[in-house]
Formats: structure tokens, sequence, C-alpha cells
């Protein structure tokens, strides 16, 4: 049977934005996202992080640092409401990269869909009824491109910015929602059920 998946950004998302973020202690989640998340959970959606983690390309962390992270939102949520993260996905690459075999043009860094089409393959998705949560229009061309329902911009993370940035002229193909944080989202997405 398909599964429909939310998937989500992490940086700006899920927890604080903190520019290359590599210490698990620094992991401050935003606010609600345990209890959003265990409300998709609930609701029988794969909850799936999908990031762009270009520090290691960048040579500020090593890639070790990316799962330290990861475990560490694990607990939190787990520890605030009992939420589970099904997978996390990210990319490490950068074209303009310091450090090899990262310093690549891939083909898994948001917009490209590298990470959506692995979790396709991990997972029997529902693509047509998925979802995509980000802060920037990369996250949103990503969700529009692999042919999520609906994408959604947050105001949190870089999303305000992104906002600002966006343009019709150059991105006329970008339909997307936008909403406060995650809580709202999953609240529109419980709502239109």
């Amino acid at each position: 049977m398909k599964r429909k998946a939310c998937f989500l950004d992490r940086d700006g998302v899920v927890i604080v934005d903190k520019d290359y973020l590599a210490h698990p202690h620094e992991v401050v989640l935003t606010p609600n996202a345990a209890q959003s998340i265990k409300k998709l959970n609930d609701a029988n959606y794969l909850v799936i992080i999908v990031s762009n983690q270009s520090g290691v390309a960048r040579g500020y962390f090593p890639e070790d640092a990316i799962n330290d992270v990861h475990e560490r939102i694990r607990f939190l949520i787990d520890d605030e409401a009992k939420a589970v993260i099904d997978k996390f996905y990210y990319c490490p690459h950068h074209s303009k990269g310091a450090v090899a075999p990262y310093n690549i043009d891939c083909e898994c860094r948001k917009p490209k869909l590298g990470m959506f089409q692995q979790a396709a393959q991990d997972f029997n998705l529902d693509i047509e009824n998925s979802i995509m949560v980000g802060d920037k229009l990369s996250d949103i061309q990503a969700g529009n491109d692999f042919g999520c329902i609906k994408s959604f911009l947050v105001k949190t993370g870089h999303g305000l910015e992104s906002l600002a940035d966006y343009s019709t002229k150059k991105y006329p193909q970008l339909k997307f929602n936008v909403a406060g944080d995650l809580s709202e989202v999953v609240d529109q997405i419980l709502r239109n059920k």
C-alpha cells in the first residue's frame, strides 16, 4: 500500500537555523515542531527530512557530525512528544566545496531530486498526495518538481527572506502556500484531509 509523505527541510523548519550546525548540543527545535511531527505520525504520514548540508563539502565539519545532529533531533522530538522521523536524507555536496569527494555538482542537492527519488525507492510513496515544507525556494522547487500535491514555504528560518526574493518572473512555475511555521502547515494539512 502506498503511503503519503511529508517532506521537511531540517534547518529553519524542524530546528532553529544556525549556520552550518555541527554540534548536537546546539540543536533547538522550532516551536511546536515535535508536536507537529507527532500529528503527522498520527495521521499516517511518513515524516522524511530532506536537507542540504554543504558544510561537509566546505570543510566546516565531518559527515559524521550530521548523523550526531540527527540523533539529537530524534531524541528531542521523542522526549517532547513521542514523535518519529521516519528517515533523514541529506546532501553533503557543493560544487564550490573545498573537500573531495564532496566538492561535486551532484544530483541530490535541492532543488535537484536525488533525495526524493531515494525516498521513493526506500518507501512505497504516494507522491501525488505527499507534501513538501521548506523555508527556501529551492525546497519549493524540489517539491513542485517531484510532484507533491502541495508545497509550503514557512516564514521561519530563511522563509521571510525567501518571500522577499520571490519573483514570479524568476520562478513563474512555482506553486506554494505560505504558513507561519510547521505547526500552521500541519493544521492546514489536517483540516483539509
